[in-house]
């Protein structure tokens, strides 16, 4: 026990003076499954992601538009495929992780299941959904664990690739025909509110936040990094000519803040709690693809071994 005591006090010096954690150091238990939680999830959310929009890379309009999306959801994939190694880190393994998302145990983001009905969806999730995870990503290159630090540097140079590219189609749309600017409009109209949802419950009613800014693993609260987000779009909206779908949206001179109309939580938690519109689609096409791709996994494994072996046994005679 007085080795223990004397372990947390070094890990929260370190938190304190705002060194990393890293990978062999001590930690309580509850920081790991904090961890955990939340990067296992990050890492779900960028795999699931990469399914709205890989419907539309043979539909896009040009072959610079498919090229570029195509580019994305490459990034995203890559991104997943870091912060699965960031997890790993904790002692868990990949299939684990995979079995967890799978069986409903792990959560992704609430954001990818809702469906993507046309070309400015592609936009709107870009400048969105993008943007937003830019606001909540940035703060974590900072984050007290040093794996999931020096991933997020490379993650957030992407992101702002992709929030730049949803921002760009947006702009075409909405200063083209007015059938264009319709679809634009409409595509913010239908992505607005679950964007804001992505960062999480209002603070009184988050049940992580507290551990999560206490251990630096955030900096910013959910409702904090809400509010940047909101105060960053507006403008960005503006400028385009697009309309946020939000009657009670108005600028708070003493607050240096807009306020905004109410959060729909109960929809929310409908759709965490896996009943939206798409979650059933979105986990069965994921599983599928996990068991089609089994015998390439087996066979990358295979050839591995028979390579260690074969240079084993050069090493030995």
């Amino acid at each position: 026990m007085e080795n223990s005591t004397q372990f947390e006090e070094i890990f929260n010096a370190k938190i304190e003076r705002g060194d990393f954690i890293e990978p062999k150091d001590w930690m309580p238990e509850k920081y790991r499954k904090t961890l955990l939680r939340q990067i296992s999830q990050h890492a779900h959310s960028e795999v699931i992601g990469m399914q709205p929009e890989g419907n539309f890379i043979t539909r896009a309009p040009s072959l610079r538009r498919k090229a570029v999306l195509l580019a994305k959801v490459q990034d995203e994939a890559g991104h997943g495929l870091y912060l699965y190694s960031a997890c790993e880190t904790l002692g868990i393994s990949r299939e684990e992780l995979l079995d967890q998302l799978h069986t409903g145990k792990a959560k992704y983001s609430s954001i990818f299941n809702y469906p993507t009905i046309t070309w400015a969806d592609m936009g709107a999730i870009g400048w969105l959904v993008d943007g937003a995870a830019i606001i909540n990503q940035v703060m974590l290159q900072r984050t007290s664990y040093g794996p999931y630090s020096r991933a997020m540097v490379r993650i957030c140079k992407e992101e702002s690739f992709h929030q730049r590219q949803g921002y760009e189609i947006m702009c075409v749309l909405a200063n083209g025909t007015a059938e264009q600017k319709a679809l634009a409009q409409d595509a913010l109209d239908r992505w607005w509110w679950p964007s804001i949802m992505m960062f999480g419950p209002p603070d009184g009613e988050s049940k992580n936040s507290a551990d999560s800014i206490r251990w630096k693993i955030k900096r910013e609260t959910n409702d904090e990094l809400r509010q940047k987000f909101i105060d960053r779009t507006v403008g960005q909206a503006e400028f385009i000519g697009l309309v946020i779908p939000d009657k009670d949206l108005k600028w708070n001179e003493a607050r240096g803040h807009y306020d905004y109309g109410k959060i729909n939580w109960e929809e929310f938690n409908k759709v965490v709690a896996g009943n939206g519109v798409c979650n059933k689609k979105r986990m069965a096409h994921h599983i599928k693809s996990q068991e089609e791709g089994k015998w390439v996994r087996e066979a990358a494994n295979a050839y591995a071994k028979k390579k260690a072996d074969r240079e084993k046994n050069i090493l030995v005679a």
